[in-house]
């Protein structure tokens, strides 16, 4: 798996679970940007998230989904180390998460 970096913008005295509620607030406003970050958080589990690739998986479809092009790489690449069951898993939380009333993708 490629090994990728978290947005060089983060500041080194913030938490990472103070992070994830950033990027989850804003993944809810429709933000391409913060869904990859969460995507990226859960396949490397960094910034306090735990290393899931299922949820990382899911991160990375509704960020490629709002038009990020290397969320669609990353997406791409974590598949290759889950099973068929876990991205059907991983996209029926994409869509639950959307389902549940938060930004539609563009």
């Amino acid at each position: 798996m490629t090994i990728i970096a978290i947005d060089a913008n983060v500041s080194r005295g913030t938490s990472g679970e103070h992070m994830l509620g950033t990027w989850l607030a804003a993944a809810a406003m429709g933000q391409a940007g913060a869904c990859f970050d969460l995507g990226v958080a859960f396949s490397t589990g960094s910034n306090g998230a735990t290393c899931d690739l299922v949820e990382a998986h899911k991160w990375f479809n509704l960020a490629a989904a709002r038009g990020h092009e290397e969320a669609a790489y990353c997406r791409a690449d974590i598949s290759d180390e889950m099973t068929a069951r876990e991205i059907a898993e991983a996209q029926r939380r994409a869509r639950q998460w959307l389902a549940e009333g938060h930004q539609q993708a563009a």
